[in-house]
């Protein structure tokens, strides 16, 4: 089964809550094939924003939206 992975990121209106300021904003880096060359590109939009707390950028597994019969990660769970 191939992957792939969506790395973006923007402003959120506080930096404890996964929320965007401005969904019309929202910096779509790229669509990876892997999660090796996902984390990299997450890696280097993340250092470049460094600066700015309300700035994230998140690495979405979207071959998992395939995978129906399957659990969703542990991450889900923990939505604030």
């Amino acid at each position: 089964m191939s992957q792939l992975h969506l790395v973006f990121g923007g402003e959120l209106v506080a930096p404890e809550k996964n929320v965007f300021r401005d969904v019309s904003k929202i910096h779509l880096v790229g669509m990876f094939p892997n999660y090796e060359t996902a984390y990299l590109a997450w890696k280097a939009e993340a250092q470049r924003t460094v600066d700015n707390a309300h700035m994230r950028y998140f690495i979405a597994n979207i071959h998992r939206l395939r995978e129906e019969a399957k659990p969703g990660s542990a991450t889900e769970a923990m939505s604030a």
